[in-house]
């Protein structure tokens, strides 16, 4: 697969990601299954990924300011 801005390869790799979820929260998510541009660090999520990535969003307490989960958990 190439990426959409340096048609670099894209890589399957885990990494931990930031979410911002409201003004205040962020959400990183550790272990996240991505595509990762080699060339320019760009990154890519399946759907699937996509959407556990949003069901983990909506579990978020807003009032805390930070919040870290793994994925597979």
């Amino acid at each position: 697969m190439k990426c959409h801005v340096c048609g670099g390869m894209l890589e399957r790799t885990m990494g931990n990601l930031p979410f911002r979820v409201s003004k205040r929260a962020i959400l990183v998510i550790k272990e996240l299954p991505v595509w990762e541009c080699g060339n320019c660090g760009e990154f890519l999520l399946d759907d699937e990924v996509m959407g556990r990535v949003e069901e983990l969003i909506g579990r978020v307490d807003e009032a805390a300011e930070l919040e870290v989960v793994s994925f597979a958990a």
